[in-house]
């Protein structure tokens, strides 16, 4: 999922950033969410298995469907996520071609530092 165009399918249409728009702040801005940053681990666990991107049923978030929809809304209108309307359901994966492009190495750096944190956070608990 790398297409930086908005998304039409049918008269619904998602805003996306093109590729050259996309900037380091909104990304880390995006990122500094703790729900933002698990969606996107979650994303970036999955891609091997889900090339077209996980639907937003997927995630189990301990937030409303307004707050949910907000984390989505930031983590696309940054560049981080792509969002594509596949019948009736919304698929969310990452723009990683683009980021790397952008910012080579940050999206699996941030990724393999928040898997380090939740792993520390979790023997801490234990």
């Amino acid at each position: 999922m790398t297409t930086a165009a908005p998304q039409a399918t049918g008269s619904r249409t998602l805003a996306h950033p093109a590729r050259e728009e996309i900037r380091l702040e909104s990304v880390l801005h995006a990122l500094s969410d703790p729900m933002r940053l698990a969606l996107v681990r979650e994303m970036g666990a999955s891609e091997a298995a889900e090339p077209q991107g996980l639907p937003c049923s997927h995630f189990d978030l301990p937030v409303t469907k307004s707050t949910s929809t907000h984390h989505f809304r930031v983590l696309r209108e940054s560049g981080v996520i792509e969002q594509v309307y596949r019948g009736t359901a919304k698929l969310n994966g990452l723009r990683r071609a683009d980021l790397d492009a952008l910012f080579p190495g940050l999206l699996d750096s941030v990724l393999d530092a928040a898997a380090r944190q939740a792993d520390r956070l979790d023997g801490a608990v234990g």
